[in-house]
C-alpha cells in the first residue's frame, strides 16, 4: 500500500508561537497558531485537517460500498465536525460527527443507512481514530 507524509513547523512557545503545516504532496500549506487551534483565529489546526481527512475517507468508502451493493451514487458529500475538548484536564479529540448527504438512484433509506454505518466503521480514518466516538447522520437526497 502507500505511505503518505505531512510536515509541520512550530516556532516559539504555545500561546505566542506560530507554525505552518503542509501536505507532503505540496497540494496545501497553511499557518496555525494557538488562537486558530484553541480559540477563534485565522489559520488552520490539526483537528480541521483530521476532519478533512475523515470526510474524504468516509465519502470514498461510502461511495465504494454503495457501488458494491449495486447502487452507484451520483454524489456523496460529507462534513466532519471534530470536537476538541478537555478530558482529564488535557485537550482531547473526544468525538467526530459525520454528516453526509448522498444522491443514490434506486436505493431505499434503510439500505442507505445500513451502508452508511458500515462505511463509518470501515473507513481507514475511522479505524485510526479508534478511541474516538464517531457518529454519522446520513441523509438520502434526490436528483434534481
Amino acid at each position: 500500500m502507500s505511505v503518505r507524509e505531512a510536515h509541520a513547523r512550530w516556532e516559539g512557545d504555545l500561546r505566542q508561537g506560530k507554525g505552518t503545516m503542509r501536505l507532503g504532496s505540496g497540494a496545501w500549506e497553511g499557518p496555525y497558531t494557538f488562537k486558530s487551534r484553541f480559540e477563534e483565529g485565522p489559520g488552520t489546526n490539526p483537528e480541521e485537517l483530521i476532519g478533512a481527512a475523515h470526510a474524504g475517507c468516509f465519502s470514498m468508502a461510502f461511495s465504494n460500498m454503495l457501488a458494491e451493493a449495486g447502487h452507484v451514487p451520483t454524489r456523496v458529500q460529507t462534513r466532519a465536525r471534530v470536537h476538541l475538548e478537555p478530558v482529564d484536564g488535557k485537550p482531547t479529540i473526544s468525538r467526530v460527527e459525520l454528516e453526509t448527504n448522498g444522491v443514490v438512484p434506486g436505493i431505499d433509506d434503510a439500505t442507505f443507512q445500513d451502508i452508511a454505518q458500515k462505511a463509518k466503521a470501515g473507513c481507514p480514518v475511522s479505524r485510526a481514530l479508534g478511541g474516538v466516538q464517531i457518529s454519522v447522520k446520513a441523509t438520502l437526497g434526490s436528483v434534481r
